[in-house]
């Protein structure tokens, strides 16, 4: 009970500052006063809480107010997220945490192409990693191509000092980082090393086709039409592609934006689909969430 309730009973309060309820414990009891509506909608998430902790799972402020916001929703439930599991490592499980996020992945499942589009911290490319992942461990597709446009070094590569991928690490190493994350280092590198997973910057992919491969194009708010297009259309026979990307952090001159013009674009054609993710979604500290919200709201005050 010390779990649910939280520290100074903060998650007792969390719950019921948040359905104008009245409740209290009493033993391993937890009684709640207050309209049919809200009894039942506490109790759901109380439910959600004693299933969490029976499961040996985190129980903290973000995970009891994501809960709220589904019940709210009545979209989705916490426990779909928490039945969710697309890999598992080191005894932790990697799953959506949102609903954006579950809706996502259901899309990169359903779909041959997937755009997910949305600000910094709401998971776009470490979901597509981890369905890449584990893809590759069921054996629906072959190999990983993780592949991102490298504005800042011009695409220009052959000045830089060292080999490909040395002078690539540096624009690539977010996707280095996902893929580290998920798996034994050795392991990863063995599968870099015998090709099995890809990382090269978006300007290597021309004249190539991708097949039996699941393709992540990250960062793609700095891909150029053509470059989108050219991506695109090296899709093959029994592959996936994933592309991510944030509007709001382009580098590209005013214009030139690939992904927004591939979203226009191809908003018709069937097995492609297009998933916004936003700030409600940020799972990175909770401050990031903040501060998104308020760069929004700065950039619609400009807009007016």
């Amino acid at each position: 009970m010390a779990l649910i309730t939280g520290w100074g009973d903060e998650l007792l309060r969390l719950v019921q500052d948040s359905f104008d309820a009245t409740i209290t414990v009493q033993g391993n009891d937890i009684r709640i006063k207050g309209a049919p509506s809200t009894r039942e909608a506490a109790i759901t998430v109380f439910s959600e809480m004693v299933d969490a902790v029976q499961k040996g799972q985190d129980l903290d402020e973000r995970a009891v107010r994501q809960a709220i916001q589904m019940t709210k929703q009545a979209h989705l439930s916490p426990k779909a997220l928490r039945d969710d599991v697309l890999l598992v490592h080191k005894g932790r499980a990697i799953r959506p945490k949102t609903e954006g996020q579950k809706i996502y992945v259901d899309a990169i499942r359903s779909h041959t192409i997937t755009f997910a589009v949305g600000p910094a911290g709401t998971g776009k490319t470490y979901l597509a990693m981890a369905m890449a992942i584990s893809a590759l461990e069921r054996r629906e597709v072959s190999r990983i191509v993780l592949s991102r446009p490298i504005v800042e070094a011009g695409e220009n590569l052959g000045f830089l000092p060292g080999t490909l991928t040395e002078k690539v690490d540096p624009y690539i190493r977010p996707l280095y980082d996902a893929l580290f994350d998920m798996m034994d280092a050795e392991r990863a590198a063995s599968l870099v090393d015998r090709g099995i997973v890809e990382i090269a910057p978006l300007a290597f992919m021309r004249g190539r086709t991708l097949s039996d491969s699941f393709i992540i194009l990250d960062e793609a708010q700095n891909a150029t039409k053509e470059q989108m297009k050219m991506a695109l259309t090296r899709l093959g026979e029994s592959s996936k592609m994933v592309i991510t990307g944030d509007m709001s952090q382009s580098d590209l001159p005013s214009g030139a934006a690939g992904l927004k013009d591939a979203l226009a674009v191809l908003v018709n054609i069937e097995d492609i689909v297009a998933i916004h993710l936003h700030g409600r979604d940020v799972v990175r500290n909770s401050l990031v969430s903040q501060i998104i919200a308020a760069y929004e709201q700065a950039a619609k005050g400009m807009g007016a």
